[in-house]
């Protein structure tokens, strides 16, 4: 497949390893999961359920892996569709799915788009004009090693917006998955290894961190996802999430790079700075 990898100075170089991507992790999957073929798919075959954090880590490898591991990005992305080649069948209402119909994988990988323009206009600084112009040809890009059918993702960002408010309007809808997605993150099981002296101090903890996520999950989705899964959001809890995203976009960055971002990416961002330096040391030498 004749596709170059990211490396520095791209867009999603700067963005896809930030631990803020936590921040729409919640939101992505239920975007993702009201597309019925997507719920039903990972309602049947996903283990979101019995080992949500192991998910979560195997999904956030993944995406690191697309962007930082240059060629090894490509090979993850051909992993994931021969992992998702058998996932296969019929939903209770008798609608046929497959993991990689041309659509339903186009809409999975065009929402995160949509999230990471959300975060940064709550939890950063948003986007210009010309910088979300220049994301979504990388994600177009992204679209390629991913091997999304080109004619299933929109050329441009504008009409990207005009397919996703008709996507919203008229395709998701208040999935079975979806809604058991929103269950399950205000649950938020104990972490898998937590040490047993912590273990009776996790009630509190998971329920705090539950409420938290399912509140930035809410308040992040679409107005129009939100009534199609009956999700109350007030005025009051807008300002507040607003008053959240403010603080965050204040202190991500001046977080220490080891602690703003995922450890593939922050390895992948220092390797690089190392060899840009080695290579002006040799050039002056």
């Amino acid at each position: 497949m004749d596709v170059e990898p990211f490396g520095p100075g791209s867009l999603h170089w700067e963005t896809a390893g930030e631990y803020r991507n936590l921040l729409v992790a919640g939101s992505a999957l239920v975007l993702q999961t009201m597309h019925p073929a997507v719920g039903a798919a990972v309602g049947r075959h996903s283990t979101y359920k019995q080992d949500p954090w192991g998910r979560l880590d195997r999904t956030l490898t993944s995406v690191q892996k697309w962007v930082y591991s240059g060629v090894g990005g490509l090979a993850e992305g051909e992993r994931l569709r021969e992992l998702h080649k058998p996932i296969s069948g019929v939903d209770e209402q008798g609608r046929s799915y497959h993991a990689l119909n041309g659509a339903a994988w186009a809409w999975v990988h065009l929402s995160l788009f949509e999230r990471f323009v959300t975060l940064n206009r709550y939890f950063g600084t948003p986007y210009t004009e010309d910088a979300e112009r220049r994301l979504y040809e990388e994600s177009r890009h992204l679209g390629a090693i991913l091997r999304v059918p080109e004619r299933e993702m929109p050329a441009t960002v504008e009409e990207f917006w005009s397919y996703f408010d008709e996507m919203a309007a008229e395709r998701l809808e208040p999935h079975p998955t979806a809604i058991d997605v929103l269950a399950v993150m205000r649950g938020t099981p104990m972490p898998p290894g937590l040490p047993r002296s912590l273990r009776r101090l996790w009630a509190p903890v998971g329920v705090g961190s539950g409420e938290f996520n399912y509140f930035v999950t809410v308040g992040t989705l679409p107005p129009i996802v939100r009534k199609k899964l009956d999700l109350p959001w007030s005025a009051r809890d807008e300002w507040r999430l607003r008053q959240l995203g403010r603080a965050v976009a204040m202190l991500a960055p001046r977080l220490p790079e080891r602690l703003r971002y995922m450890p593939i990416a922050y390895h992948a961002r220092k390797a690089a700075r190392s060899l840009r330096g080695l290579d002006r040391a040799l050039r002056s030498a």
